[in-house]
């Protein structure tokens, strides 16, 4: 059923072409953010998981979460 529903729209072959280009020009693009990003910067990324936030950000007294 699909098939027949899909072979009847005109212009759907272009649809995976557009998708495939997408996809690969987000890849591209990812591949050459990483080549050419300051390891510094992501080196100071992986690190602030693991820094304590308590000493950077202070806390508010009093609220509705606490």
């Amino acid at each position: 059923m699909y098939k027949n529903v899909l072979q009847a729209i005109s212009g759907i072959e272009i649809y995976p072409l557009i998708s495939f280009a997408i996809f690969f020009l987000f890849f591209l693009a990812l591949l050459v953010y990483v080549a050419v990003a300051n390891r510094e910067h992501i080196k100071a990324m992986a690190q602030m998981p693991l820094q304590d936030d308590d000493a950077q950000q202070p806390q508010p007294k009093g609220g509705a979460l606490c």
